[in-house]
């Protein structure tokens, strides 16, 4: 959680985000890390899901350093291939630029953006 923690608190969709927050949120979650030889994590990507019809894919990153060899696409592939994940009705992301990476992995924009809806707290990690 601390690696993770480490990039995802300078992210623009979560910054700020306490530790024990992405702990709560990785012990509530499908996941997967990117490890390096001899550097740690350098990725990691998680699934929020009822593991019968709906996944939330979020908090996907690689580290600079390791971009440009297809690390984040595989790591979707592989949480998306997890038994649990099969059969569902709907999977969802929000990006702000990764619409490409997303697309090759099967996603495509809402057919019907007007029927959803949200609760956003922007800056709520920043708040003393």
């Amino acid at each position: 959680a601390t690696a993770a923690h480490a990039f995802l608190s300078q992210a623009y969709w979560c910054e700020g985000v306490p530790l024990a927050v992405i702990e709560r949120a990785i012990a509530n979650s499908l996941c997967i890390a990117l490890l390096a030889d001899g550097q740690g994590q350098v990725g990691f990507a998680r699934v929020v899901t009822d593991r019968a019809t709906f996944a939330y894919l979020c908090d996907v990153y690689v580290l600079p350093s390791h971009r440009g060899q297809g690390l984040a696409g595989w790591m979707v592939q592989s949480l998306f291939a997890h038994p649990d994940l099969q059969g569902l009705r709907r999977s969802m992301l929000f990006t702000r630029d990764a619409h490409a990476l997303y697309a090759r992995q099967g996603f495509k924009p809402l057919a019907t953006p007007d029927r959803g809806m949200e609760i956003v707290r922007p800056g709520l990690y920043l708040k003393p």
